[in-house]
């Protein structure tokens, strides 16, 4: 239960256009803006008649202090309490949390000015005979500024969720697309072996539709899930069975992945098409068949696989290859940017593509997708 109610939580803060005030990151963030524009408003005044070379030598730093000091007040406050109000704000709505948030900050600039005054502007105005500054102009002031940059800032917050929503949708719509492609070849060779089985090796034939089946379920897979390479290679194994069938002598297999842990997670059927293309590429036009070898390794952080084929002497003028290829380099950079690796290798006549991927055995979108 308490997982489902996590799982909750962060899909409606998925939902939510505010970035999560929670994490370092963001804090630093608005700590560093904040200063910049604490900056400009203690250098502006300096067009001004009355302010000089001896107003800059005196003042011009304890001013800049000052500012910056109210500023990050209200800027760290309001942060805070957006942090702590974030689960509620998801169950607003984008529309009632930017509002409430908007009242918020307008809330927190008042109190802080009222304190800012009663501490630091109320007792040099009982020094002087003149005074430093009204009141009621203090507080509109500060209220007016701090009016018009949450709109801004809020205003750029929501822009900047549509976009990545936007950015979202149209990349998981080409990573559904990438993923769903069945090559026809594929499906034509599994039928007529299938078919060639039926009659006279019915369990064998049985035990081929199974095995296709398990494949194209795969293909069906959520392109946003992640799954295990212990999955990833049993469908490496029943696509291989089905090819056997249909190659018989012509067609031997090599693993060595003992070392691998199995429990680690990549993007779907990332292994299946580059098997298939040392298949379709280097062991379909020998007569005399070929080797395919899948290796791995891992060093404790990485892991490595491998798949090696002969290369014929005439090579093959289809470039559905490369298209697997740049296939499944997409979808592990979706999964784990730079992170994630396509190598490609030709040596004495033999072909290699190996994935390079970062040991995880659960998937966090926010650490891995940089």
């Amino acid at each position: 239960m308490n997982t489902l109610n996590k799982i909750d939580s962060t899909k409606l803060a998925d939902n939510l256009f505010l970035p999560d005030f929670c994490q370092v990151y963001t804090v630093f963030l608005g700590v560093i803006l904040t200063e910049l524009l604490a900056f400009v408003l203690t250098l502006a005044p300096l067009s001004k008649i009355g302010y000089d070379w001896k107003y800059v030598k005196a003042d011009l730093m304890t001013d800049l202090a000052l500012i910056s000091l109210f500023m990050q007040w209200i800027t760290l406050i309001s942060m805070g309490l957006l942090c702590l109000l974030r689960r509620w704000l998801c169950r607003l709505g984008n529309l009632l949390a930017g509002f409430f948030s908007y009242l918020l900050i307008l809330v927190v600039t008042g109190l802080v000015s009222e304190l800012a005054y009663q501490l630091v502007i109320s007792p040099v105005e009982s020094l002087m005979i003149a005074p430093v500054a009204s009141r009621q102009l203090f507080f509109w002031r500060n209220l007016g500024m701090s009016a018009l940059l949450s709109a801004i800032v809020l205003r750029y917050f929501y822009m900047q969720y549509l976009w990545k929503q936007e950015t979202e949708a149209t990349a998981y719509a080409r990573l559904q697309a990438l993923q769903a492609r069945i090559r026809p070849h594929f499906l034509f060779n599994s039928m007529n072996t299938i078919a060639s089985l039926i009659r006279f090796q019915p369990q064998q034939a049985e035990q081929a539709v199974i095995d296709f089946a398990e494949i194209f379920r795969a293909s069906l897979i959520e392109a946003k899930n992640s799954v295990t390479l212990q999955e990833e290679l049993q469908w490496c194994q029943q696509y291989l069975h089905i090819e056997k069938l249909r190659l018989a002598e012509r067609l031997h297999l090599i693993w060595q992945i003992d070392s691998l842990p199995k429990d680690a997670i990549l993007p779907p059927l990332c292994l299946q098409p580059l098997v298939e293309n040392a298949i379709y590429h280097g062991i379909q036009p020998l007569l005399t068949g070929g080797t395919v070898e899948i290796t791995g390794q891992f060093d404790g952080s990485q892991i490595k696989l491998s798949i090696s084929n002969p290369m014929p002497e005439i090579p093959s003028t289809y470039q559905g290859q490369q298209m697997a290829q740049q296939n499944i380099q997409q979808r592990l950079h979706y999964f784990y940017g730079a992170q994630a690796s396509l190598a490609i290798q030709t040596i004495a006549n033999t072909y290699q593509v190996s994935l390079i991927f970062p040991y995880h055995n659960h998937y966090d979108e926010n650490t891995y997708r940089r």
